[in-house]
Protein backbone atom coordinates (compact mmCIF):
# COMPACT_ATOMS: atom_id res chain seq x y z
CA UNK A 1 0.00 0.00 0.00
CA UNK A 2 1.47 3.29 -1.01
CA UNK A 3 1.94 5.93 1.57
CA UNK A 4 -0.69 8.64 1.62
CA UNK A 5 1.93 11.32 2.34
CA UNK A 6 2.39 13.98 -0.25
CA UNK A 7 5.19 13.45 -2.65
CA UNK A 8 7.30 16.33 -1.24
CA UNK A 9 7.16 14.88 2.32
CA UNK A 10 8.08 11.41 1.05
CA UNK A 11 11.06 12.95 -0.65
CA UNK A 12 12.14 14.76 2.57
CA UNK A 13 12.05 11.48 4.55
CA UNK A 14 14.17 9.78 1.93
CA UNK A 15 16.77 12.55 2.14
CA UNK A 16 16.85 12.39 5.99
CA UNK A 17 17.44 8.63 5.92
CA UNK A 18 20.25 9.17 3.45
CA UNK A 19 21.87 11.76 5.74
CA UNK A 20 21.32 9.94 9.09
CA UNK A 21 22.96 6.75 7.92
CA UNK A 22 26.41 8.35 7.42
CA UNK A 23 26.00 10.36 10.71
CA UNK A 24 25.37 7.18 12.65
CA UNK A 25 28.36 5.57 11.07
CA UNK A 26 30.45 8.63 12.00
CA UNK A 27 29.40 8.55 15.65
CA UNK A 28 30.09 4.84 15.80
CA UNK A 29 33.50 5.41 14.31
CA UNK A 30 34.34 8.20 16.79
CA UNK A 31 33.18 6.12 19.74
CA UNK A 32 35.38 3.22 18.59
CA UNK A 33 38.35 5.56 18.26
CA UNK A 34 37.84 7.01 21.76
CA UNK A 35 37.43 3.54 23.19
CA UNK A 36 40.64 2.47 21.46
CA UNK A 37 42.36 5.61 22.82
CA UNK A 38 41.25 4.86 26.40
CA UNK A 39 42.36 1.23 26.13
CA UNK A 40 45.63 1.83 24.29
CA UNK A 41 48.64 0.89 26.34
CA UNK A 42 50.68 3.94 27.30
CA UNK A 43 53.37 2.23 29.34
CA UNK A 44 53.84 -1.15 30.97
CA UNK A 45 54.83 -1.57 34.62
CA UNK A 46 55.83 -5.18 35.12
CA UNK A 47 52.76 -7.17 34.15
CA UNK A 48 50.41 -4.17 34.33
CA UNK A 49 49.47 -2.09 31.32
CA UNK A 50 48.94 1.61 32.09
CA UNK A 51 46.10 3.03 30.00
CA UNK A 52 44.30 6.34 29.91
CA UNK A 53 41.20 4.67 31.32
CA UNK A 54 43.22 3.41 34.29
CA UNK A 55 44.62 6.87 34.95
CA UNK A 56 41.18 8.54 34.76
CA UNK A 57 39.74 5.87 37.05
CA UNK A 58 42.51 6.40 39.61
CA UNK A 59 42.05 10.18 39.45
CA UNK A 60 38.34 9.87 40.14
CA UNK A 61 38.95 7.49 43.03
CA UNK A 62 41.60 9.74 44.57
CA UNK A 63 39.35 12.78 44.33
CA UNK A 64 36.50 10.92 46.01
CA UNK A 65 38.81 9.56 48.72
CA UNK A 66 40.25 13.01 49.52
CA UNK A 67 36.76 14.46 49.73
CA UNK A 68 35.72 11.59 52.00
CA UNK A 69 38.76 12.18 54.24
CA UNK A 70 37.62 15.77 54.84
CA UNK A 71 34.10 14.62 55.68
CA UNK A 72 35.37 11.94 58.08
CA UNK A 73 37.65 14.43 59.84
CA UNK A 74 34.85 16.95 60.31
CA UNK A 75 32.47 14.23 61.53
CA UNK A 76 35.00 12.99 64.09
CA UNK A 77 35.75 16.49 65.38
CA UNK A 78 32.17 17.77 65.56
CA UNK A 79 30.17 14.64 66.39
CA UNK A 80 31.98 11.53 67.54
CA UNK A 81 34.78 13.23 69.54
CA UNK A 82 32.87 16.32 70.64
CA UNK A 83 33.07 15.32 74.30
CA UNK A 84 36.87 15.45 74.65
CA UNK A 85 39.20 18.46 74.73
CA UNK A 86 40.14 20.28 71.53
CA UNK A 87 43.79 19.14 71.56
CA UNK A 88 43.05 15.40 71.67
CA UNK A 89 40.13 15.84 69.29
CA UNK A 90 42.31 17.46 66.63
CA UNK A 91 45.09 14.87 66.93
CA UNK A 92 42.76 11.83 66.87
CA UNK A 93 40.64 13.16 64.01
CA UNK A 94 43.70 13.93 61.87
CA UNK A 95 45.42 10.58 62.42
CA UNK A 96 42.27 8.48 61.97
CA UNK A 97 41.15 10.28 58.81
CA UNK A 98 44.57 10.07 57.17
CA UNK A 99 44.95 6.41 58.15
CA UNK A 100 41.56 5.55 56.61
CA UNK A 101 42.48 7.59 53.56
CA UNK A 102 45.75 5.68 53.09
CA UNK A 103 43.94 2.33 53.34
CA UNK A 104 41.26 3.48 50.89
CA UNK A 105 43.92 4.58 48.37
CA UNK A 106 45.65 1.19 48.56
CA UNK A 107 42.34 -0.61 48.05
CA UNK A 108 41.44 1.62 45.09
CA UNK A 109 44.81 1.10 43.43
CA UNK A 110 44.64 -2.65 43.93
CA UNK A 111 41.09 -2.94 42.58
CA UNK A 112 41.93 -0.86 39.53
CA UNK A 113 44.15 -3.67 38.33
CA UNK A 114 47.44 -1.94 39.05
CA UNK A 115 50.03 -4.40 40.36
CA UNK A 116 51.42 -2.87 43.56
CA UNK A 117 54.53 -4.99 43.31
CA UNK A 118 55.29 -3.55 39.89
CA UNK A 119 54.50 -0.07 41.17
CA UNK A 120 56.86 -0.56 44.06
CA UNK A 121 59.70 -1.44 41.71
CA UNK A 122 59.15 1.72 39.69
CA UNK A 123 58.80 3.93 42.77
CA UNK A 124 61.93 2.41 44.15
CA UNK A 125 63.77 3.41 41.02
CA UNK A 126 62.35 6.91 41.13
CA UNK A 127 62.70 7.20 44.89
CA UNK A 128 65.85 9.30 44.84
CA UNK A 129 64.41 11.82 42.39
CA UNK A 130 61.10 11.99 44.20
CA UNK A 131 62.92 12.38 47.50
CA UNK A 132 64.80 15.44 46.25
CA UNK A 133 61.73 16.96 44.66
CA UNK A 134 59.37 16.36 47.59
CA UNK A 135 61.80 16.64 50.49
CA UNK A 136 60.11 19.76 51.91
CA UNK A 137 56.66 18.15 51.75
CA UNK A 138 58.02 15.01 53.44
CA UNK A 139 59.69 17.20 56.06
CA UNK A 140 56.41 18.98 56.77
CA UNK A 141 54.56 15.66 56.97
CA UNK A 142 57.01 14.14 59.47
CA UNK A 143 57.04 17.38 61.49
CA UNK A 144 53.24 17.24 61.60
CA UNK A 145 53.34 13.71 63.01
CA UNK A 146 55.87 14.81 65.65
CA UNK A 147 53.65 17.72 66.70
CA UNK A 148 50.57 15.50 66.93
CA UNK A 149 52.33 12.89 69.07
CA UNK A 150 54.47 15.15 71.27
CA UNK A 151 51.69 17.73 71.71
CA UNK A 152 54.11 20.54 72.50
CA UNK A 153 52.04 22.75 70.19
CA UNK A 154 48.31 22.19 70.44
CA UNK A 155 45.07 23.74 69.32
CA UNK A 156 44.20 26.91 71.31
CA UNK A 157 47.82 27.45 72.40
CA UNK A 158 48.98 31.07 72.26
CA UNK A 159 52.38 31.07 70.53
CA UNK A 160 55.00 33.60 69.50
CA UNK A 161 57.38 32.75 66.65
CA UNK A 162 61.03 33.73 66.96
CA UNK A 163 61.68 33.90 63.23
CA UNK A 164 62.63 36.95 61.17
CA UNK A 165 60.42 35.74 58.32
CA UNK A 166 57.33 36.03 60.49
CA UNK A 167 58.44 39.19 62.35
CA UNK A 168 57.62 37.96 65.84
CA UNK A 169 54.21 36.59 64.89
CA UNK A 170 51.87 36.18 67.89
CA UNK A 171 48.66 34.21 67.58
CA UNK A 172 46.58 31.24 68.62
CA UNK A 173 46.74 27.81 66.96
CA UNK A 174 43.37 26.96 65.42
CA UNK A 175 44.25 23.83 63.43
CA UNK A 176 47.16 21.36 63.22
CA UNK A 177 47.37 19.40 59.97
CA UNK A 178 50.00 16.94 58.81
CA UNK A 179 51.59 19.42 56.42
CA UNK A 180 50.88 22.81 57.95
CA UNK A 181 49.53 24.60 61.00
CA UNK A 182 47.05 27.47 60.94
CA UNK A 183 47.68 30.30 63.41
CA UNK A 184 45.12 33.04 63.96
CA UNK A 185 46.89 36.29 64.77
CA UNK A 186 45.73 38.89 67.27
CA UNK A 187 44.37 40.85 64.30
CA UNK A 188 42.12 37.88 63.41
CA UNK A 189 44.14 36.91 60.34
CA UNK A 190 44.93 33.26 59.60
CA UNK A 191 48.56 32.42 58.79
CA UNK A 192 49.43 29.01 57.29
CA UNK A 193 52.90 27.94 58.44
CA UNK A 194 54.70 24.75 57.30
CA UNK A 195 55.16 22.35 60.19
CA UNK A 196 58.93 22.07 59.70
CA UNK A 197 59.25 25.79 60.51
CA UNK A 198 57.58 25.20 63.87
CA UNK A 199 59.81 22.22 64.63
CA UNK A 200 63.14 23.72 63.55
CA UNK A 201 62.73 27.23 64.97
CA UNK A 202 62.16 28.44 68.49
CA UNK A 203 58.51 28.93 69.39
CA UNK A 204 57.41 30.62 72.60
CA UNK A 205 54.30 28.78 73.80
CA UNK A 206 52.54 31.02 76.32
CA UNK A 207 50.02 28.35 77.31
CA UNK A 208 51.90 25.03 77.13
CA UNK A 209 51.28 23.84 80.71
CA UNK A 210 49.35 26.80 82.09
CA UNK A 211 47.65 29.91 80.76
CA UNK A 212 49.18 32.05 83.54
CA UNK A 213 52.15 34.13 82.38
CA UNK A 214 54.20 36.98 83.81
CA UNK A 215 53.50 40.51 82.66
CA UNK A 216 56.15 43.20 83.16
CA UNK A 217 55.17 46.86 83.47
CA UNK A 218 58.22 49.19 83.31
CA UNK A 219 57.89 52.43 85.27
CA UNK A 220 60.44 55.25 85.46
CA UNK A 221 60.12 57.85 88.23
CA UNK A 222 62.12 60.99 88.95
CA UNK A 223 65.21 60.81 91.15
CA UNK A 224 63.57 62.78 93.98
CA UNK A 225 60.97 60.01 94.48
CA UNK A 226 60.90 57.76 97.53
CA UNK A 227 61.67 54.21 96.27
CA UNK A 228 59.81 52.66 99.20
CA UNK A 229 56.70 54.63 98.41
CA UNK A 230 57.00 53.74 94.72
CA UNK A 231 57.19 50.05 95.65
CA UNK A 232 54.11 50.41 97.81
CA UNK A 233 52.11 52.17 95.09
CA UNK A 234 53.08 49.66 92.39
CA UNK A 235 51.97 46.75 94.55
CA UNK A 236 48.82 48.63 95.50
CA UNK A 237 48.06 49.11 91.80
CA UNK A 238 48.53 45.39 91.19
CA UNK A 239 46.14 44.44 94.00
CA UNK A 240 43.54 46.85 92.63
CA UNK A 241 43.32 44.84 89.40
CA UNK A 242 41.05 41.78 90.00
CA UNK A 243 42.32 39.87 86.94
CA UNK A 244 45.82 39.55 88.41
CA UNK A 245 46.69 36.21 89.99
CA UNK A 246 47.56 36.17 93.70
CA UNK A 247 49.89 33.20 93.27
CA UNK A 248 52.62 34.03 92.49
CA UNK A 249 52.26 37.33 94.30
CA UNK A 250 52.97 40.59 92.44
CA UNK A 251 56.50 41.95 92.78
CA UNK A 252 57.90 45.47 92.46
CA UNK A 253 61.50 45.30 91.23
CA UNK A 254 64.02 48.18 91.37
CA UNK A 255 65.84 47.46 88.12
CA UNK A 256 68.38 50.26 87.55
CA UNK A 257 69.51 53.82 88.06
CA UNK A 258 68.58 55.12 84.65
CA UNK A 259 69.93 58.11 82.82
CA UNK A 260 66.86 60.22 83.64
CA UNK A 261 64.90 58.07 86.09
CA UNK A 262 64.81 55.37 88.72
CA UNK A 263 63.78 52.32 86.72
CA UNK A 264 61.19 50.01 88.30
CA UNK A 265 59.27 47.03 86.95
CA UNK A 266 56.00 45.68 88.24
CA UNK A 267 55.77 41.92 87.77
CA UNK A 268 52.32 40.38 87.79
CA UNK A 269 50.97 37.04 86.67
CA UNK A 270 47.86 37.05 84.51
CA UNK A 271 45.90 34.85 82.14
CA UNK A 272 47.51 35.29 78.73
CA UNK A 273 44.05 35.73 77.22
CA UNK A 274 43.60 38.91 79.29
CA UNK A 275 47.18 40.18 79.04
CA UNK A 276 46.58 43.30 76.94
CA UNK A 277 43.46 44.36 78.83
CA UNK A 278 45.27 43.99 82.16
CA UNK A 279 48.29 45.87 80.84
CA UNK A 280 46.15 48.84 79.78
CA UNK A 281 44.24 48.84 83.08
CA UNK A 282 47.49 48.77 85.08
CA UNK A 283 48.86 51.75 83.17
CA UNK A 284 45.83 53.82 84.15
CA UNK A 285 45.95 52.63 87.78
CA UNK A 286 49.70 53.20 88.22
CA UNK A 287 49.53 56.70 86.74
CA UNK A 288 46.63 57.57 89.03
CA UNK A 289 48.30 56.28 92.21
CA UNK A 290 51.61 57.97 91.46
CA UNK A 291 49.87 61.27 90.75
CA UNK A 292 47.94 61.06 94.02
CA UNK A 293 51.26 61.03 95.89
CA UNK A 294 52.98 63.67 93.73
CA UNK A 295 55.45 61.19 92.24
CA UNK A 296 56.52 62.32 88.80
CA UNK A 297 56.85 59.85 85.96
CA UNK A 298 60.25 60.67 84.49
CA UNK A 299 60.89 61.84 80.96
CA UNK A 300 64.04 62.66 79.01
CA UNK A 301 65.48 66.02 80.00
CA UNK A 302 68.30 68.10 78.57
CA UNK A 303 69.87 71.30 79.89
CA UNK A 304 70.81 73.73 77.11
CA UNK A 305 73.52 76.34 77.80
CA UNK A 306 73.80 79.22 75.32
CA UNK A 307 77.07 81.17 75.27
CA UNK A 308 77.25 84.94 74.65
CA UNK A 309 73.51 85.36 75.18
CA UNK A 310 72.78 89.04 74.35
CA UNK A 311 71.28 91.10 77.14
CA UNK A 312 67.50 91.21 77.20
CA UNK A 313 66.06 94.60 76.23
CA UNK A 314 62.80 94.59 78.20
CA UNK A 315 64.37 95.54 81.59
CA UNK A 316 63.67 92.08 82.93
CA UNK A 317 59.90 92.39 82.76
CA UNK A 318 59.57 89.12 80.80
CA UNK A 319 61.38 85.82 80.59
CA UNK A 320 62.13 83.52 77.66
CA UNK A 321 59.50 80.82 77.05
CA UNK A 322 61.76 78.15 78.54
CA UNK A 323 61.89 79.86 81.93
CA UNK A 324 58.18 80.60 81.84
CA UNK A 325 57.54 76.89 81.36
CA UNK A 326 59.82 75.98 84.25
CA UNK A 327 58.05 78.44 86.53
CA UNK A 328 54.67 77.08 85.45
CA UNK A 329 55.78 73.54 86.27
CA UNK A 330 57.09 74.58 89.68
CA UNK A 331 53.80 76.28 90.56
CA UNK A 332 51.59 73.47 89.35
CA UNK A 333 49.00 72.52 92.02
CA UNK A 334 50.16 69.52 94.00
CA UNK A 335 47.93 66.81 95.38
CA UNK A 336 47.70 66.62 99.16
CA UNK A 337 49.96 63.85 100.46
CA UNK A 338 48.13 60.82 101.83
CA UNK A 339 49.03 58.55 104.71
CA UNK A 340 51.11 55.75 103.25
CA UNK A 341 51.36 52.11 104.17
CA UNK A 342 54.96 52.76 105.22
CA UNK A 343 53.74 55.27 107.82
CA UNK A 344 51.10 52.83 109.07
CA UNK A 345 53.68 50.04 109.50
CA UNK A 346 55.92 52.37 111.49
CA UNK A 347 53.06 52.93 113.94
CA UNK A 348 53.28 49.25 114.90
CA UNK A 349 55.68 49.22 117.84
CA UNK A 350 57.28 45.95 116.78
CA UNK A 351 58.22 47.46 113.42
CA UNK A 352 58.96 51.00 114.60
CA UNK A 353 62.75 50.55 114.45
CA UNK A 354 62.76 48.95 111.00
CA UNK A 355 64.75 50.79 108.35
CA UNK A 356 63.15 51.88 105.08
CA UNK A 357 64.60 48.82 103.37
CA UNK A 358 63.16 46.52 106.03
CA UNK A 359 59.77 48.23 105.80
CA UNK A 360 59.91 47.66 102.06
CA UNK A 361 60.30 43.92 102.70
CA UNK A 362 57.14 43.96 104.82
CA UNK A 363 55.24 45.78 102.09
CA UNK A 364 56.35 43.23 99.51
CA UNK A 365 55.35 40.12 101.45
CA UNK A 366 51.90 41.44 102.33
CA UNK A 367 48.80 41.46 100.17
CA UNK A 368 45.59 43.44 100.01
CA UNK A 369 42.31 41.79 100.86
CA UNK A 370 38.82 43.11 100.23
CA UNK A 371 36.09 42.01 102.64
CA UNK A 372 32.36 42.69 102.44
CA UNK A 373 30.32 44.08 105.28
CA UNK A 374 29.28 41.31 107.68
CA UNK A 375 32.31 39.12 106.93
CA UNK A 376 33.97 37.57 109.98
CA UNK A 377 37.77 37.72 109.72
CA UNK A 378 38.35 35.40 112.67
CA UNK A 379 36.65 34.11 115.82
CA UNK A 380 37.77 34.23 119.38
CA UNK A 381 40.08 31.29 120.03
CA UNK A 382 41.16 30.87 116.40
CA UNK A 383 44.86 30.40 115.66
CA UNK A 384 46.55 33.75 115.20
CA UNK A 385 48.51 33.57 111.97
CA UNK A 386 47.90 36.95 110.33
CA UNK A 387 48.47 40.63 111.00
CA UNK A 388 46.11 43.27 109.59
CA UNK A 389 46.21 46.98 108.79
CA UNK A 390 42.87 48.54 107.94
CA UNK A 391 43.18 50.70 104.81
CA UNK A 392 39.49 51.38 104.12
CA UNK A 393 36.20 50.69 105.89
CA UNK A 394 35.53 49.73 109.51
CA UNK A 395 36.13 46.64 111.67
CA UNK A 396 34.28 45.76 114.88
CA UNK A 397 36.23 43.95 117.61
CA UNK A 398 33.87 41.83 119.74
CA UNK A 399 34.20 39.71 122.87
CA UNK A 400 32.41 36.71 121.43
CA UNK A 401 31.89 34.77 124.67
CA UNK A 402 30.67 37.84 126.56
CA UNK A 403 28.67 39.15 123.56
CA UNK A 404 30.18 42.59 124.07
CA UNK A 405 31.44 45.23 121.65
CA UNK A 406 35.04 46.20 122.45
CA UNK A 407 36.08 48.66 119.75
CA UNK A 408 35.56 49.87 116.20
CA UNK A 409 38.72 50.22 114.14
CA UNK A 410 39.12 53.04 111.62
CA UNK A 411 41.44 53.24 108.58
CA UNK A 412 45.08 53.38 109.64
CA UNK A 413 44.62 51.14 112.69
CA UNK A 414 46.11 47.65 112.97
CA UNK A 415 45.44 44.45 114.87
CA UNK A 416 46.73 40.90 115.18
CA UNK A 417 50.49 41.67 115.31
CA UNK A 418 51.06 39.76 118.57
CA UNK A 419 49.11 36.77 117.27
CA UNK A 420 51.31 36.78 114.15
CA UNK A 421 54.59 36.98 116.09
CA UNK A 422 53.76 34.49 118.84
CA UNK A 423 51.12 32.32 117.19
CA UNK A 424 48.78 32.74 120.17
CA UNK A 425 44.98 32.24 119.88
CA UNK A 426 42.77 35.20 119.10
CA UNK A 427 41.33 36.88 122.20
CA UNK A 428 38.41 38.47 120.34
CA UNK A 429 36.38 38.25 117.16
CA UNK A 430 36.86 40.65 114.22
CA UNK A 431 33.88 41.40 111.98
CA UNK A 432 33.68 43.79 109.03
CA UNK A 433 31.03 46.45 109.74
CA UNK A 434 31.70 48.48 106.57
CA UNK A 435 33.21 47.21 103.31
CA UNK A 436 36.91 47.05 104.07
CA UNK A 437 40.28 46.93 102.35
CA UNK A 438 42.95 45.27 104.50
CA UNK A 439 46.70 44.90 104.21
CA UNK A 440 47.51 41.38 105.42
CA UNK A 441 50.81 39.74 106.38
CA UNK A 442 50.40 36.02 107.02
CA UNK A 443 52.62 33.63 108.96
CA UNK A 444 54.23 31.75 106.01
CA UNK A 445 55.28 34.98 104.27
CA UNK A 446 56.63 36.54 107.47
CA UNK A 447 58.48 33.33 108.31
CA UNK A 448 60.14 33.31 104.91
CA UNK A 449 61.14 36.97 105.37
CA UNK A 450 62.76 36.32 108.77
CA UNK A 451 64.69 33.36 107.41
CA UNK A 452 66.01 35.45 104.51
CA UNK A 453 66.88 38.42 106.76
CA UNK A 454 67.87 37.15 110.25
CA UNK A 455 68.56 40.68 111.51
CA UNK A 456 64.83 41.42 111.36
CA UNK A 457 64.15 38.89 114.12
CA UNK A 458 66.56 40.79 116.39
CA UNK A 459 64.62 43.98 115.72
CA UNK A 460 61.38 42.23 116.68
CA UNK A 461 62.87 40.76 119.87
CA UNK A 462 64.15 44.18 120.93
CA UNK A 463 60.69 45.60 120.43
CA UNK A 464 59.18 42.74 122.46
CA UNK A 465 61.35 43.65 125.44
CA UNK A 466 59.46 46.97 125.66
CA UNK A 467 56.14 45.14 126.10
CA UNK A 468 56.94 42.93 129.07
CA UNK A 469 53.51 43.24 130.70
CA UNK A 470 51.66 42.34 127.50
CA UNK A 471 53.93 39.36 126.91
CA UNK A 472 53.40 38.15 130.49
CA UNK A 473 49.63 38.35 130.01
CA UNK A 474 49.82 36.35 126.78
CA UNK A 475 52.06 33.78 128.47
CA UNK A 476 49.54 33.27 131.30
CA UNK A 477 46.71 32.84 128.79
CA UNK A 478 48.73 30.25 126.92
CA UNK A 479 49.57 28.38 130.11
CA UNK A 480 45.91 28.29 131.09
CA UNK A 481 45.13 26.67 127.75
CA UNK A 482 48.06 24.22 128.07
CA UNK A 483 49.57 25.61 124.87
CA UNK A 484 53.00 26.51 126.27
CA UNK A 485 55.66 24.03 125.27
CA UNK A 486 57.97 23.03 128.13
CA UNK A 487 61.06 23.62 126.00
CA UNK A 488 60.18 27.28 125.47
CA UNK A 489 58.58 28.13 128.87
CA UNK A 490 60.52 30.54 131.07
CA UNK A 491 59.85 32.72 134.09
CA UNK A 492 60.97 35.72 132.07
CA UNK A 493 58.20 36.46 129.52
CA UNK A 494 60.68 38.17 127.16
CA UNK A 495 62.88 35.05 127.02
CA UNK A 496 59.74 32.95 126.50
CA UNK A 497 58.68 35.20 123.62
CA UNK A 498 62.15 35.00 122.04
CA UNK A 499 62.15 31.20 122.19
CA UNK A 500 58.62 30.99 120.84
CA UNK A 501 59.46 33.36 117.99
CA UNK A 502 62.41 31.21 116.95
CA UNK A 503 60.33 28.02 117.13
CA UNK A 504 57.35 29.55 115.33
CA UNK A 505 59.40 30.76 112.40
CA UNK A 506 62.04 28.02 112.40
CA UNK A 507 64.92 30.47 112.95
Amino acid sequence: MRSQLPWHLRRQQTNERAISAPMTDLLTYLFQQFSRLFTTKLVELGNTEITLRLLVSLSIWLTLILFAIGLVKRFLKRQLLAGIDANNREAIATLVSYALGAIAILVAVQNSGLNLRSLGIVLGGLGVGIGFGLQHIADDFISGLIMLFERTLKVNDLVELDDYRFEGLVGRIVEVNLRSTIIRTLDDGDVVIPNNQLIKNRVLNWSHNTSIARLKIPVGVSYDSDPILVTELLLKSAHMEPAISSKPMPKAMFMAFGEDALQFELWVWVDVNKRFNVQSSLHFTIEYNLRQHNIEIAYHQRDVWIRNLPPHQDNGDSKPPFFNRQIALQHRPRVTAQTTLKDMLRQVSYFANFTDLEIRQLIEIGHRQRSRSGTTLFHEGDAGNSFYILLEGKIDILAEKLNRHLATLEPGQFFGEVALLLGVPRTAMARVSEDALLFVINQPSFSDLLRRYPDLSNQVVQAMAQHRDELAKRQREMRALNLVDSSEDDANPVIWARKRLKRMFDL
